[in-house]
């Protein structure tokens, strides 16, 4: 009877277990189909976002009042209501690693402060802002996937920001195979055993919403060029130097601008701030005029064109690159994945005019690789996802030799990866204002 008794109760304690692991399941499964269908949500307001700015510009005038006042109330936003919306989000996904208090983590990643990244990432966008949606749809994986796991009660946190992080890239690129090795590369710098199964089945959930919904879409079109004469790869070393200068520059500016702009707003932080923030978006509004509007927002139609085989205007790459540093250390919300991008399309199509290759697309994707494994130091990331959005199976080797190139150069001049420097203002700001280890 006793022996009974214990073996009732030891099948309804391990009966209870299983219930409670599959729903923790459930929940973790959820949370990463909606990251996906949140992200392809965002995407479509994002082009919407971007088309209604194009719209307003009855005369490219307008654009010196309306992007300037839009970047100013942005920041007020940001820094009055949504404190921790500002910059990619990618640096406050990084930070939110760092703590285990929950409440700590939650004033960088929770669902208000969702909202309000996608809101005034959308804001910058139809203000003309050089941003893209990318970066931000990364916090708000990050968020999402934590919030909804811990009403499952799974735990592990540090592992569900970075499987929503993975997540986050691969329904903004619908890129699932670039989604993992972002994580592993950029947002951990490692990849524990224990955490990567989470990142797969969330990458591959939030993809399966993704091509359920959009279909198997390329991000920024498709080439099929290849690389078939001596100077094609003499572009390639070319692109991976000319990158790696532009992408450390980028960063280089980006960090030691940030810390200048805090040591600005000091005495005063709202009032400078909105002061540097309208300068910034007169800085970006000029580019827009001189560029003929091609430099305003993501840059993708451009980028695009490129890649499918045209060569930019020559002033497209230098006037795209300053007007996404303006937005970037403005600090209104928004990402720098597709803008740098387009730098890198730029470059690329400059190098190429320069050489003379043939193949336009594909020394475009490799002016891409180049520049962007350069700002971000994430080279196999940087080839990975290139490769994927773009189609570019044959392009392989040529990708990764730039981006490699491109992050040697940068490392030169940025030592430490972008995203993870940003990371310690926010870390730094978190200990120093609400005290927390």
């Amino acid at each position: 009877m006793v022996r009974r008794r214990l073996n009732a109760s030891r099948h309804y304690r391990i009966l209870r277990f299983t219930n409670r692991h599959w729903r923790a399941r459930l929940v973790f499964w959820g949370g990463a189909l909606t990251v996906g269908l949140v992200g392809i949500v965002f995407a479509r307001l994002a082009t919407m976002a971007d088309a209604f700015f194009h719209r307003m510009l009855i005369h490219p005038w307008v654009a010196l009042i309306v992007t300037p006042l839009g970047f100013v109330l942005s920041v007020l936003m940001a820094r009055a209501v949504f404190p921790g919306s500002e910059g990619s989000g990618i640096p406050q996904a990084i930070a939110a690693r760092r703590f285990r208090n929950p409440e700590t983590r939650n004033k960088l990643l929770s669902l208000r402060l969702t909202f309000g990244k996608i809101l005034l990432t959308l804001f910058g966008l139809a203000c003309g802002a050089s941003i893209g949606r990318e970066g931000p749809t990364v916090q708000v994986g990050a968020a999402i996937m934590l919030s909804t796991a811990r009403a499952g009660g799974m735990g592990l946190e540090q592992g569900l920001i970075l499987a929503g992080s993975a997540a986050g890239v691969a329904a903004a690129f619908n890129t699932p195979l670039a989604g993992v090795v972002f994580a592993i590369e950029e947002m951990s710098r490692a990849f524990e055993q224990r955490t990567s199964g989470m990142v797969l089945i969330a990458v591959i959930f939030a993809g399966l919403a993704s091509l359920g919904v959009l279909g198997n879409y390329t991000y920024f079109g498709t080439t099929s060029a290849t690389l078939h004469t001596w100077i094609g790869w003499v572009s390639v070393l070319v692109c991976g130097v000319v990158g790696g200068l532009g992408g450390g520059a980028f960063a280089k500016i980006v960090v030691w601008g940030t810390d200048r702009f805090r040591a600005f707003i000091a005495p005063a932080p709202m009032k400078r701030a909105l002061i540097f923030a309208g300068a910034c978006g007169l800085t970006v509004a000029i580019c827009g005029v001189l560029s003929g509007g091609n430099t305003y927002g993501t840059g993708y139609d451009a980028a695009r064109h490129a890649v499918e085989g045209h060569y930019l205007p020559w002033t497209f790459a230098p006037l795209k690159f300053l007007a996404t540093v303006a937005s970037t250390l403005s600090g209104i919300p928004g990402g720098l994945f597709a803008p740098s991008l387009s730098v890198g399309a730029g470059l690329g199509s400059i190098v190429g005019k320069l050489l003379g290759v043939p193949s336009v697309g594909a020394v475009v994707v490799v002016g891409m690789a180049g520049y962007f494994a350069a700002a971000t130091q994430a080279p196999i990331t940087s080839a990975v996802i290139i490769g994927e959005m773009t189609n570019a199976s044959e392009m392989v080797i040529p990708l990764m030799l730039a981006s490699f190139i491109g992050y040697g150069i940068s490392q030169m001049i940025q030592r430490e990866s972008l995203y993870h420097a940003l990371a310690h203002g926010f870390i730094q700001n978190m200990v120093q204002t609400h005290r927390v280890d």
